[in-house]
């Protein structure tokens, strides 16, 4: 997929028009609905859940349906829109797995109407989340924007799709189109979901050890949810056209990782070794210099400092009885 770089036209007051953020309820939407209105946007949020008090304010509207509703998408992408910013999905492999057809539905009819939507609307951009899951299993080696889509899941091949649909769409009517894969993204706010660091900092919390698969080598990119929302803001703003890795560019072992969460938590965090899961990916390895370059895309975060910002949030919660 080509990639291009328009500059953005804000209005006087710096600000682009209003932006929808589908699945702005969720982890990663909230936290791009919070950088829009710190910068004085406002922002419509399609999400089938409640609107999160962190993200309630005056300058935000809440459409909450399914977006498989015609309904909801009309009234989403409403006059004044010159944005969309697409979050929503089933992103669960093992979900993807079993349930393929509704993955489909979800995935993919749902971006394609969104897209066509924006296009009758006059919508000129549209952001998807993606994944490096679209180029499937490569070892060890680097995983770049110039490896053929090669998914090995209904999950990866469902963001394949989306990327290819974004890409007609961009070469057909001039859409500003970006698909953004990220890599494993951490930060405050993920004490719902049942990830790997999730996981280890409830065993924190709980004064408990936990289970590593294997002897612990195989390696992830973990990247923190602020320069996720960097990557997402930066690719809006300069109306970027083609794919891009948004991920830290450094490859952690799951044993440097459980290290990093003794430092970061104070924890002894003790580890049972039990045997590896079959198929498991070894390594997930990218490169993430087409968004540096293209983007001006700059990782921050470091892992530990990270993983801090994990701890508070995780403990907060857990001093206010919350789950």
């Amino acid at each position: 997929m080509t990639s291009s770089v328009t500059s953005s036209t804000p209005d006087s007051s710096g600000r682009a028009g209003r932006v929808v953020v589908t699945g702005g309820s969720g982890f990663v939407g909230r936290a791009v609905v919070r950088a829009l209105l710190d910068r004085g946007t406002s922002v419509v949020v399609a999400d089938r859940e409640p609107l999160p008090a962190s993200v309630r304010d005056d300058r935000v509207t809440h459409v909450q349906g399914e977006l498989a509703d015609p309904d909801v998408r009309d009234r989403a992408l409403s006059e004044g829109c010159t944005g969309v910013i697409h979050l929503a999905a089933i992103t669960s492999v093992l979900k993807s797995a079993e349930q393929p057809a509704e993955t489909f539905e979800t995935n993919v009819r749902v971006t394609h109407e969104l897209l066509e939507l924006a296009r009758q609307r006059g919508i000129g951009q549209f952001v998807l989340a993606s994944t490096n899951a679209v180029v499937g299993d490569i070892g060890h080696g680097t995983i770049s924007e110039d490896l053929p889509l090669q998914p090995l899941t209904p999950y990866g091949a469902t963001k394949a799709a989306g990327e290819m649909l974004l890409s007609g769409y961009a070469g057909a009517y001039g859409l500003a189109t970006a698909s953004l894969r990220f890599t494993n993204i951490y930060g405050p706010g993920m004490g719902h979901k049942d990830s790997f660091i999730p996981r280890l900092m409830r065993a924190a919390l709980a004064g408990e050890g936990v289970e590593v698969y294997g002897d612990g080598s195989q390696s992830r990119d973990f990247v923190h949810l602020s320069d996720v929302v960097q990557g997402i803001m930066a690719a809006f703003d300069k109306q970027y056209t083609g794919s891009a890795i948004i991920g830290s560019g450094e490859s952690i072992s799951v044993t440097q990782l459980i290290e990093a969460v003794r430092a970061a938590t104070g924890e002894p965090l003790p580890v049972e070794h039990v045997p590896a899961k079959q198929g498991e990916m070894p390594a997930v390895i990218v490169d993430v210099s087409t968004a540096k370059r293209e983007l001006g895309y700059t990782p921050t975060m470091g892992l530990t400092d990270g993983l801090r910002t994990v701890w508070d949030d995780f403990r907060a919660a857990a001093a206010d009885g919350t789950p």
